[in-house]
């Protein structure tokens, strides 16, 4: 399913992609979450992900506090601000990383949290990369903090395997339709797969 999904995304042309991530944009910056929000974090697009970044400058026009993640060579996401001065740097997947003096926050000081993904269902199960880093990085999140899943239609499948380990999305915006405020099952209710996502 990773790899099929992933093939998926990539696939959309470059025109269609763009529409996609202006509709997925406005949605995120309508969500009664994000006006209630106060920090925020996003991510920084790659291997054919939602563009979300638009999202960073109406949050800071409403005088939101903006993050990205953020991972440690020890394999600990973390997020660090975010602003139009902000330096970068490339981490080990080619992915630019906020250059931070400033100690780092973990999620459960974030109000609103936008991750990619790679599958997702309307149950909010999330299918990742593979290497798990939000799914620890969320694990402790406090209740004030929104898990929004930034995905592409085409990602959509039927249901996907949830492990005990793994964290649910509480909302799922794409380019179609309303967003989806996921119904959560129970991990127990749901097939296992064998291995953490």
């Amino acid at each position: 399913m990773r790899l099929e999904m992933r093939a998926r995304r990539r696939a959309l042309p470059p025109f269609r992609r763009r529409l996609a991530n202006q509709a997925i944009v406005r949605r995120i910056t309508t969500l009664p979450a994000f006006r209630r929000a106060r920090s925020i974090a996003l991510y920084w697009p790659a291997d054919g992900e939602p563009d979300v970044r638009a999202v960073a400058a109406t949050a800071w026009r409403h005088d939101k506090r903006v993050l990205l993640p953020v991972v440690s060579q020890q394999g600990v996401m973390r997020f660090a601000a975010w602003d139009p001065k902000t330096r970068f740097r490339r981490n080990r997947y080619g992915i630019p990383e906020p250059v931070a003096r400033r100690l780092r926050a973990p999620a459960t000081r974030l109000d609103l949290v936008v991750m990619p993904l790679v599958a997702f269902d309307k149950h909010g199960n999330r299918l990742g990369m593979g290497g798990g880093y939000y799914d620890r990085a969320l694990a402790t999140r406090g209740r004030r903090t929104t898990l929004v899943g930034a995905a592409f239609s085409c990602q959509q499948a039927p249901l996907i395997p949830a492990q005990p380990w793994d964290v649910p999305l509480d909302i799922v915006v794409t380019e179609a339709g309303p967003a989806i405020t996921c119904k959560v099952m129970r991990a127990s209710a749901v097939p296992s797969q064998g291995a953490q996502q």
